[in-house]
């Protein structure tokens, strides 16, 4: 009997870190699926490109004032730091790209240097991404870096997701130039 509950104990022990190895083995399959074709698409890195020339010199408290702003805009009518990265080609094809999924993927937001929002599927709850692993992990660590994160109720998208991050490259120069988050709905990893 004390081997038997012994066993169990470990067998319970052991559950969460065998689903975390099989949620990373199903974003990775994903990744190589589905996102990481359409990742360089020359209209996204264009639009990161011609952000990161406007955003480059911005001071943490010109970047923490613009995180402010998007962040009271955030379900009003009036939105004029949401709407340019919502309205722009690089949108619309991430857009498309939601559609084309049938409900697999829930958003993507490509970020710039800086960790600002360029271009958004749908709204996200902050414009800045550069304080999170998202960006972090990714653009910090150098091309072809990937985070994956645990799976969480997202506040954006209002559902169970996972979010696969990967950091943009210019294909000239191989310089990282910024990152983009797809959020794939947790049942379409399963």
């Amino acid at each position: 009997m004390k081997h038997f509950l012994y066993a169990a104990a470990v067998a319970l022990m052991a559950a969460p870190a065998a689903q975390a190895v099989d949620a990373q083995t199903a974003m990775q399959s994903y990744l190589d699926a589905h996102f990481r074709e359409w990742s360089g698409d020359a209209t996204i890195l264009a639009a990161v490109t011609a952000q990161n020339a406007r955003t480059a010199e911005l001071t943490a408290a010109e970047i923490d004032q613009l995180d402010k702003a998007w962040r009271a805009e955030v379900g009003t009518a009036d939105t004029p730091t949401i709407t340019p990265v919502l309205e722009n080609p690089a949108a619309d094809l991430l857009r498309e790209k939601v559609a084309a999924s049938g409900g697999a993927i829930t958003e993507i937001f490509v970020m710039d240097a800086q960790g600002l929002n360029v271009a958004a599927s749908s709204v996200t709850s902050d414009y800045w991404q550069g304080d999170e692993a998202k960006h972090q992990d990714t653009f910090g660590k150098g091309a072809r870096a990937v985070h994956f994160s645990d799976i969480e109720f997202d506040e954006s998208s209002q559902m169970y997701q996972a979010q696969i991050s990967i950091s943009l490259s210019d294909p000239d120069t191989g310089a990282v130039i910024g990152a983009m988050t797809i959020g794939v709905d947790a049942d379409s990893l399963m």
